[in-house]
């Protein structure tokens, strides 16, 4: 499966839900069932979309924007900040990886009272568990996306910073942290 084919699969998920960005839970449910209808070497290429892509996003500044969105992030907490991204969409995905602080588009309606942060862990395992309700062992799905030859960095790309440093976080997210103040 090509990114093409793993983002109309994402797209097609997405109409199903009436808001994707309090709900990526039901991005995940859709999401399972149209992959549940592929052959199990489908389900594993989606897979190895989704490491690409998790791949491609360990970058110090996304990390920075979950951080202050969700009043922190943890190494688990970026990774699911991540699989709510994904339930998001291409567009949005894209936007986030080029400038971070887009998120505050997205975002602004849901932050407040009751939030309970952005995290679509689901989205994480939607295709390891899609292979193995097709019949596929899930040792299988593993061998498959590890021989797609993923370079997953070891540490996020891009320059460090202090994610606690309030001058720092302004200067980075000037809409994102303008949120916050509200």
């Amino acid at each position: 499966m090509d990114k093409d084919g793993f983002w109309e699969l994402v797209e097609a998920a997405r109409v199903e839900v009436d808001d994707t960005v309090a709900d990526p839970d039901g991005v995940v449910d859709s999401l399972t069932k149209a992959l549940g209808e592929l052959a199990p070497e489908e389900i594993a290429g989606f897979g190895v979309q989704l490491e690409r892509l998790l791949a491609e996003s360990y970058r110090w500044e996304l990390w920075g924007a979950a951080y202050l969105i969700n009043g922190g992030a943890s190494d688990d907490g970026f990774d699911h900040f991540r699989g709510w991204l994904v339930a998001q969409g291409r567009e949005v995905w894209e936007a986030a990886l080029a400038g971070p602080d887009s998120l505050a588009d997205v975002v602004d309606e849901d932050l407040g009272d009751g939030f309970e942060g952005f995290d679509g862990e689901g989205m994480l395992g939607v295709a390891e568990h899609a292979y193995g309700a097709a019949g596929g062992a899930r040792s299988d799905f593993w061998k498959a996306v590890e021989a797609a030859g993923i370079d997953t960095p070891d540490v996020p790309v891009g320059e460090n910073f202090d994610f606690d440093d309030d001058d720092e976080m302004e200067s980075r997210y000037p809409l994102l942290s303008a949120l916050q103040d509200r």
